[in-house]
């Protein structure tokens, strides 16, 4: 299961991380400004929180086999559709909505619920080893969609990635049993008194903490991400050497992502994920006093501290999801969670644009991802005392009362 779930997420994620390559050409090609091509990609985040609790409703019933032929398919044919796009709304529609939807289905909040179950005392590993497949996809999707823009044209590289995906999605949805569809459907048709609903949680302010968690590190992550190929090749360095050196420093979320899980365990979701925020800040940081092509060992120290983090947070989020509202029904709260990501990190992609082409600098974008991931840490350790269940329903009951009462 835990193979499935991460050859499944990362051949999904390269797919959609491979953006931050696609941009320079689009830019190039279409001569649109750095916050018209990052449109597309502040749509995409902002669908794949909207669809969040659609997709965590589906997987409750629908188990995760029948979710991977749904995404498989609608990614794929928006990887072929984008090798014929000719304006930036034929960009955002395909990559922001069709592909998005697809990526969707292939990501966390169809695998969180299946893991959370299976694994309870290690959640946070489980999780973990599943996020970390995000990291090795940035890592790998950078120079390879590079070398593939460079030897075939950005349209041919889209038809490539399409027609890859077209025939891997199948073979990865049968890695997954039907009788974990069938348990995942039945634990989805149980009564709500076995576990939390989405509006018990919703009364909480736990779930409103973790939706600002999601919206701060969204942020955060955002402001730099995407536009990291960008900065580097905007100081001076070479686009091919900056996407393997930011490619390399990505690969390191792979053990960072894991450590972070399996220390969440140990020590708690809250300390392991304040040090992770920690280290973003120091990643963006060094970035910040990068000036000209010649300070090498400021980008691979940029590299090298963000990559380390890049997804770290996720599974402790998710697994403090799973501790704060376990049942049946954890798939819709995660959805409904997820949310924040999305709006977080449409805002952030899109604001890194605009602020540079406002001032010629990605100084103001850093700058901000640095508070924003101070803002992140501080709501995580507001989540350290668990939600009293009880007193939830006895407020129900008594609203119910008084407004019997009152009829």
């Amino acid at each position: 299961m835990l193979a499935a779930a991460f050859v499944t997420f990362a051949v999904g994620a390269a797919c959609m991380h491979a953006y931050t390559v696609f941009l320079i050409a689009f830019i190039e090609a279409f001569g649109w400004t750095r916050a018209e091509a990052s449109i597309a990609y502040a749509v995409s985040q902002m669908v794949s929180g909207a669809t969040s609790p659609l997709v965590g409703m589906l997987v409750d019933r629908l188990g995760p086999r029948r979710m991977v032929i749904i995404g498989g398919a609608l990614l794929s044919a928006g990887l072929v559709a984008s090798s014929q796009a000719h304006a930036l709304w034929h960009v955002v529609t395909l990559y922001g909505v069709v592909m998005t939807l697809g990526a969707n289905c292939l990501g966390l909040v169809v695998f969180v619920p299946v893991l959370s179950r299976r694994f309870v005392r290690r959640r946070g590993m489980a999780v973990a080893i599943v996020q970390s497949a995000n990291g090795f996809a940035r890592a790998a999707s950078a120079p390879l969609s590079q070398v593939l823009i460079a030897g075939l044209g950005w349209r041919e590289a889209y038809l490539a990635q399409g027609g890859f995906m077209a025939i891997a999605f199948l073979p990865l949805a049968f890695l997954f049993s039907s009788n974990e569809c069938q348990r995942t459907a039945a634990a989805g048709m149980r009564t709500d008194d076995e576990g939390w609903t989405l509006p018990q949680a919703i009364r909480t302010p736990h779930f409103w903490l973790l939706l600002l968690v999601y919206v701060f590190t969204g942020l955060g992550s955002f402001l730099v991400a995407l536009h990291q190929l960008a900065f580097a090749v905007t100081v001076g360095f070479k686009e091919l050497y900056a996407a393997e050196v930011l490619g390399l420093g990505a690969f390191l979320s792979l053990p960072g992502v894991i450590l972070t899980g399996w220390i969440s365990d140990y020590i708690g979701r809250e300390l392991s994920a304040v040090i992770t925020y920690g280290t973003s800040i120091i990643g963006v940081a060094c970035a910040m006093f990068i000036t000209s092509p010649d300070q090498h060992l400021l980008l691979w120290l940029h590299a090298c501290f963000f990559g380390l983090t890049w997804g770290a947070r996720g599974p402790a989020i998710t697994a403090k999801t799973a501790d704060l509202f376990p049942g049946p029904r954890l798939g819709t709260i995660l959805g409904a969670i997820t949310i924040g990501t999305g709006i977080g990190s449409a805002a952030g992609s899109w604001l890194a644009g605009w602020s540079f082409d406002r001032t010629g600098s990605y100084h103001v974008a850093f700058g901000l991802s640095i508070f924003f991931y101070a803002c992140g840490s501080v709501a995580f350790w507001m989540l350290r005392r668990p939600p009293a269940r009880r007193v939830v329903h006895l407020q129900a009951h008594e609203g119910d009362k008084n407004n019997d009462a009152a009829q």
